[in-house]
């Protein structure tokens, strides 16, 4: 192959890159942004904006977050936004603090209602509860926690559930605990080299149909 006929194609891969990021530009100006809500894992994640690039990212996640926190969240900051997507990671904290599964649901459904409400069309994207080692002790109800808000999804629309779990696991089952901080519940980057992976495309899906 030439060099010139390379450098067309370069110049061709760059202005179509241009093109795709101006449509998603445009349409985050007529439609809103893709706005984060959650704890800890989201907030922690300094990547985001670039992994997510160049989808519209706003992220509200904050540590300790619990999802009564993000309920009243909900009505205070995320609905200004007008975001045409929201991804929400919530329910960890609550797990820990020692709530069931049917309470911590119940608050995570209320906020979704709330702003679909307020937003008849905004999508939501849930990313699974994560069976962290740190409260493996708890694993039941994390795992009750993420059935039951994916029967919801599954009956909703606008509502979808990223399990994330097989990707923190080996496959014997045992966590990779390479992923993991000393903690064994905040992760490395390569953690959310692999969140992106699979959370983007639903994001993308989320943000560009009509």
């Amino acid at each position: 192959m030439s060099r010139l006929k390379s450098a067309a194609i370069g110049v061709l891969l760059i202005a179509i890159a241009i093109a795709s990021a101006t449509t998603l530009a445009v349409s985050a100006a007529e439609s809103g942004p893709i706005v984060f809500v959650g704890s800890s894992i989201f907030h922690r994640w300094t990547a985001l904006s670039t992994q997510m690039a160049p989808l519209p990212i706003v992220n509200l996640a904050f540590d300790g977050a619990q999802t009564g926190d993000l309920l009243r969240l909900a009505d205070s900051r995320v609905v200004s936004y007008k975001p045409r997507v929201v991804a929400y990671y919530g329910g960890s904290n609550d797990v820990d603090a020692g709530d069931d599964a049917a309470q911590i649901f119940d608050r995570i459904r209320q906020f979704m209602d709330r702003l679909r409400t307020a937003l008849p069309e905004v999508r939501i994207v849930f990313v699974s509860v994560i069976r962290a080692p740190e409260k493996q002790s708890r694993w039941g109800v994390v795992d009750d926690v993420n059935r039951r808000v994916q029967a919801y999804a599954a009956g909703s629309k606008g509502i979808e559930f990223v399990d994330v779990n097989p990707l923190v696991f080996s496959a014997d089952g045992t966590p990779r605990f390479d992923l993991y901080l000393s903690d064994q519940l905040h992760f490395r980057p390569k953690a959310y080299e692999a969140f992106a992976a699979a959370i983007k495309p639903v994001l993308t899906n989320a943000f560009e149909r009509p």
